[in-house]
């Protein structure tokens, strides 16, 4: 058959068989055309021209292989290709890390305007790396900037580093095996950013099947989700320079932290493309309100 059949077959194949799409995709169609395009090794750039060629013997294996874990085992369809896109960049992951899917990509591409000036921007850190994709395009925003990437976990760190070689950053963007910010003594950022694990118990029991194939540690953060929001809303003015920025999301725990902090300046950011539960607080912000904690 064509590709054109086949993509219309297997989009009808994935709607029939219910999947959870949130790992890059958000529909059958997309989703099968991705794993058709990698079965078939087309790039993204091949149009729509290569719909008309027939689909090999060898290429229809490969695909049904795809199928079957995406729809049996429920494999999310970026560890089944190796690869996922974030901020417009190419990233490698595998199960040791979680699938890249934060809306900070979009504050990334817009060098985090209004919040910093960019030109000032010259250390950055990622609290909680994992692939390496927030450091990695962070470095790519800001090409006159070090950053580090931190993350609790070797494994997750070799991802991370994989894909920093990959990109050639090797010189600006260095991994850092650190819980939080343990291993980071002395240093000082513009900008501290993070991703940290946010998943309550209740909320961690009900996740689609998809979730359970990602590093547990990278979602699940105690009861309510805030284990380790909470270590950095207490450390991260420690890290800051004066007029620095952290940028934490906390998902669907927003409403925890509003319950958890309900005197703290926290400015909600908006984004364009969807998502939300992301925070933005200066380093004055956090100093002063995490005093006034410590007080109560």
């Amino acid at each position: 058959m064509s590709l054109r059949q086949c993509l219309e077959r297997l989009t009808r194949r994935l709607t029939r068989a219910h999947l959870h799409f949130g790992h890059g995709t958000d529909n059958a169609r997309d989703e099968a055309a991705a794993l058709l395009w990698h079965a078939c090794g087309l790039s993204p750039q091949s149009g729509a021209r290569a719909l008309n060629r027939r689909l090999r013997t060898a290429e229809q294996q490969q695909l049904e292989l795809l199928v079957r874990r995406r729809v049996k085992e429920r494999v999310p369809l970026a560890y089944l290709t190796g690869y996922t896109w974030f901020a417009g960049l190419k990233f490698h992951v595998d199960p040791r890390v979680l699938i890249p899917r934060s809306p900070i990509a979009e504050l990334i591409e817009r060098r985090f305007a209004p919040w910093i000036a960019a030109q000032r921007v010259r250390r950055i850190a990622d609290i909680g790396t994992g692939s390496g994709c927030i450091a990695i395009a962070c470095a790519r925003a800001f090409p006159r900037a070090q950053v580090d990437a931190v993350d609790i976990d070797p494994a997750a760190l070799a991802v991370a580093e994989g894909n920093i070689r990959a990109h050639r950053l090797q010189r600006r963007v260095r991994g850092v095996l650190s819980d939080h910010f343990a291993a980071l003594a002395g240093r000082a950022y513009d900008i501290i950013v993070s991703n940290p694990p946010y998943v309550g118990r209740r909320e961690m029991a009900g996740l689609p099947a998809e979730y359970r194939h990602e590093p547990r540690h990278a979602l699940a953060a105690g009861s309510t989700g805030l284990d380790s929001v909470r270590v950095i809303l207490q450390q991260a003015a420690r890290y800051l320079r004066a007029g620095g920025i952290l940028i934490l999301e906390v998902g669907n725990t927003e409403r925890a932290v509003r319950r958890h902090y309900p005197h703290w300046p926290f400015t909600w950011l908006q984004f364009a493309r969807g998502g939300g539960g992301v925070l933005m607080l200066t380093r004055e912000q956090l100093a002063a309100a995490a005093q006034r904690r410590a007080r109560a």
